[in-house]
């Protein structure tokens, strides 16, 4: 349906842009503009467009072409069209190219020479790739790592600009390592790296080893210590040698989180860990949906944790769920009866709670069922599996160790009964598997050289090896490290659900939580979450870390990455009188003083501009840098400073409104002031200044370290000054072409990531029960409008929240980015430049 409030002939517009693929979201900003949507309805309808079965990507494209070439002429712009449905134009890149080149060369077209300037049929192999590169590299005039940013801008403007993205990107970086050494260690000139240090800085130019601590996390402590492929214990040789056949002797890990919620904090740690320790040795890391609770299992919880596991910069080797089994895992169940190794027990909970010992801890006794014939367990196994049973009535327990100090060693259950449809195999089972029959089965199947897991896991390891063993499976080793825990936040999904429901929070995704989701919209880059968990070290001993010292890890990170852009956050106005009204002098600004790759900005200054409310006072001191009446103050990038002369202020509040200043540019002026503030221009012709319709200030959500603790309970901790929201913010013009820059840029990784990603899913197709509600890689996953980060010049850093809406992030890269009509700008400060004390005043 189209949105509420368009008319007749634009609603048929975004139906008839939908009907060949696009979303409702790009067919409507499609229908906005009139001369492009007349554009693209011509070219659906000469082609035929909704007759014919085109790509979404594709449909895509023919908007952006609608766009870009609605003055050519119909032949070649219908030259454009077949050559994007004969996919010969595969990206936004080459359709811009495309009608640049039929700008200029009328129909008919010479098919060789529009390929070569469209990059038409452009093809590399990785190794003529990095060859390319590292030849561009040594005959550059590069002289360290502050140079890789306008090198791979000029590799851009070479043939290569037409290769994948990220690979351009990481041979850069590689041959840049050849010349300089790591960058987290970089040699003076002349210097060669040692061969070690190159070798392992190459193996982490991938996007998840970004954090330069990461890799002697790998190879020491904990991890570093851990059993080498092939050494974990088996009960026949002969499991050892078909395991090491089925891996060819690599590392395999797994990431195997339930699906009954959003991934948090702690689970960045997790990730880090399987994920990390497969990368650094060359290996493979599944992720594996435990999926044998039906009744707690959504699928947005499926597309969440594969996002966020792609958005922290990994790929999974593949992509399996515990249900991928359920037939062999009843197979095995039914050998282990055989084996007289379990048995169906009909004890209602508290007659299995009293057998093992009760409040009084008392001695544990079997089970009246214990030792019922093996063919009367199966008998009434299989009536469990054809639904004669309720929940609750029966269960098939393990036959284990009841005299065993280990509380896992009891009996555990290995199926129960269960009435609820189940998302991939429907009502096909009435019994479903545990965690502790699951999981170690799951591993051995996968052939996992490395179960890596928390430490509250320890006494399960015990079970986890004797069901193996129980089976004459293959045994994988499990060794367990710390949990990582933030002090000051509530992780429970019972207790975050009641969060979101009482309204206390926005959603799961509110930025003051921590699941990775809301730390995502806040504007945390995923960088800053791994450079934490990293420098965090992996040990046994649980981690409980304040929120104030994750927030300074995001903080450093931010230092050198993100551009820096003028801002006010409570404006106040500025009249310059000594200046015309119509004065106008265009600054060029550097984006960080210390970074050149991030490039510049251009900023006007004029007769009007705004200050910081807290950058003035009426009251001066000797303590006091800032403007005063009468006093002087620098003005950050601009040429003078000006000085106070006089002020206006609202009769009724007193509030200052307006401050009278002079420019001081002549001879007689001052010296050079002891502060610089910040502001912005008013200046209509630029749009400038960008006026923020919201920013969201967020702190700490609870009062406490440990809102647990609270009584009555959790909610008594919940700080009701958590959210800040300041209407009116200003930031200089620059702010559109650095979010247009930085959307493209994140565009253009995560299309080249989920190609390479696609392309390696498909060589390991077949060996994995394929289902069509597999959460599936795609582009949009990596890119939201929390890539749009900056620093607002000594106030905070700051992300674009996914509520903002910019017309200017899909529209071709020759458009000049600008406020359109229908944009709303709103901000979320992702921490401040310094910890805060507490809440703002």
């Amino acid at each position: 349906m189209a949105p509420k409030g368009d008319s007749p002939e634009t609603a048929e517009l975004i139906e008839l842009f939908k009907s060949i693929g696009l979303t409702q979201s790009k067919a409507a900003e499609a229908a906005k503009s009139a001369k492009s949507a007349v554009t693209l309805k011509d070219i659906i309808e000469r082609h035929g467009l909704v007759q014919r079965d085109i790509e979404e990507k594709q449909a895509v494209l023919l908007a952006s072409l609608a766009v870009q070439g609605s003055k050519l002429g119909e032949a070649e712009r219908d030259y454009a069209v077949s050559a994007i449905l004969d996919s010969r134009l595969k990206s936004t890149d080459q359709v811009s190219a495309a009608v640049k080149y039929l700008e200029v060369h009328a129909h008919p077209i010479d098919p060789k020479d529009f390929d070569k300037q469209c990059g038409v049929g452009f093809s590399i192999t990785p190794e003529e790739l990095v060859a390319q590169v590292a030849d561009y590299v040594s005959s550059s005039a590069a002289t360290g790592w502050a140079n890789l940013g306008t090198v791979i801008g000029g590799l851009k403007g070479t043939d290569l600009r037409w290769a994948n993205a990220l690979e351009l990107k990481n041979a850069a970086e590689r041959a840049f390592i050849e010349k300089f050494g790591p960058k987290e260690a970089a040699k003076p000139k002349g210097k060669e790296p040692k061969k070690e240090q190159t070798s392992k800085a190459a193996a982490a130019s991938e996007p998840a080893a970004s954090a330069s601590t990461s890799k002697p996390v790998f190879a020491e402590g904990f991890l570093g210590r851990l059993h080498k492929v092939g050494e974990n214990p088996q009960l026949h040789p002969h499991l050892r040698e078909q395991h090491l056949a089925a891996t060819g002797g690599l590392v395999h890990t797994r990431f195997p989180p339930e699906p009954n919620g959003f991934l948090h904090i702690g689970h960045s740690k997790a990730i880090f860990v399987n994920f990390g320790y497969a990368q650094y040795h060359g290996g493979r890391c599944y992720l594996r949906f435990d999926d044998t609770n039906p009744e707690a299992e959504e699928g947005r919880y499926f597309e969440s944790i594969l996002e966020t596991v792609r958005w922290l910069g990994y790929e999974p080797w593949k992509i399996t769920y515990s249900s991928d089994y359920f037939d062999k895992l009843y197979e095995l169940a039914v050998e282990l009866i055989k084996r007289d190794k379990a048995y169906v027990c009909h004890c209602t909970a508290e007659e299995i709670y009293a057998n093992r010992g009760g409040d009084e801890r008392g001695p544990r006794k079997a089970c009246v069922h214990r030792s019922r014939p093996v063919s009367e367990s199966i008998t009434e196994f299989v009536k469990m599996k054809d639904g004669l049973y309720k929940p609750g009535q029966a269960i098939l327990r393990m036959k284990q160790d009841l005299e065993s100090g280990n509380t896992m060693m009891w009996d555990l259950v290995a199926y129960r009964v269960l009435n609820a449809s189940h998302h991939r195999t429907h009502d096909k089972w009435k019994i479903y598997p545990t965690y502790d029959f699951t999981h170690c089965l799951c591993d051995s199947f996968e052939n996992i050289t490395h179960s890596l897991c928390t430490t509250e896991f320890i006494a399960s390891r015990e079970s986890y090896e004797w069901l193996c063993d129980a089976l004459e499976v293959y045994k994988p080793r499990q060794s367990e490290y710390g949990r990582l825990n933030v002090t000051g936040t509530i992780m429970s999904k019972r207790k975050i659900l009641q969060l979101v429901k009482e309204k206390h929070v926005l959603d799961w995704d509110d930025p003051r939580m921590y699941t990775l989701i809301a730390l995502r919209r806040r504007g945390v880059p995923p960088g800053a979450i791994l450079s934490f968990v990293s420098s965090l070290g992996v040990s046994t001993s649980a981690t409980n870390i304040q929120a104030v010292r994750f927030e300074q890890t995001v903080r450093q990170y931010l230092e050198n990455s993100a551009p820096r852009l003028l801002m006010v956050l409570r404006p106040v106005k500025v009249t310059i009188e000594n200046l015309p009204e119509d004065y106008v002098l265009w600054l060029e600004k550097p984006l960080h003083p210390k970074v050149p790759e991030h490039g510049t900005s251009k900023v006007p200054f004029t007769r009007t501009i705004y200050i910081d409310a807290d950058d003035f006072r009426l009251e001066d001191s000797k303590d006091y840098f800032r403007l005063a009446p009468g006093k002087t103050v620098g003005l950050f990038q601009a040429p003078h400073p000006i000085t106070c002369t006089s002020y206006k202020t609202d009769p009724t509040t007193g509030h200052v409104t307006e401050l009278i200043c002079r420019l001081e540019d002549g001879e007689g002026a001052a010296k050079k002031p002891k502060a610089f503030i910040q502001w912005v221009a008013e200046h209509a012709p630029s749009g400038s200044p960008v006026r923020v319709d919201e920013t969201r200030i967020f702190y700490q959500l609870f009062k406490s370290d440990n809102p647990a603790a609270a009584l009555p309970d959790f909610k008594a901790d919940i700080n009701p000054d958590s959210l800040e929201v300041v209407k009116g913010a200003m930031v200089e013009v620059g702010f559109w072409s650095l979010a247009k820059h930085a959307y493209s840029e994140a565009r253009k990784e995560s299309k080249a990531r989920t190609d390479k990603a696609l392309q390696a899913s498909a060589g390991t197709a077949g060996t994995v029960v394929e289902h069509d509600d597999t959460p599936k890689a795609t582009s949009e996953q990596l890119v939201g409008k929390e890539c749009i980060r900056f620093q607002g010049l000594r106030v905070a850093y700051f992300a674009t929240d996914k509520d903002a809406k910019l017309a200017c992030l899909d529209e071709p890269a020759e458009v000049e980015p600008r406020r359109k009509e229908g944009d709303i700008v709103v901000l979320n400060r992702i921490v401040s430049l310094k910890e805060d004390s507490g809440k703002a005043a």
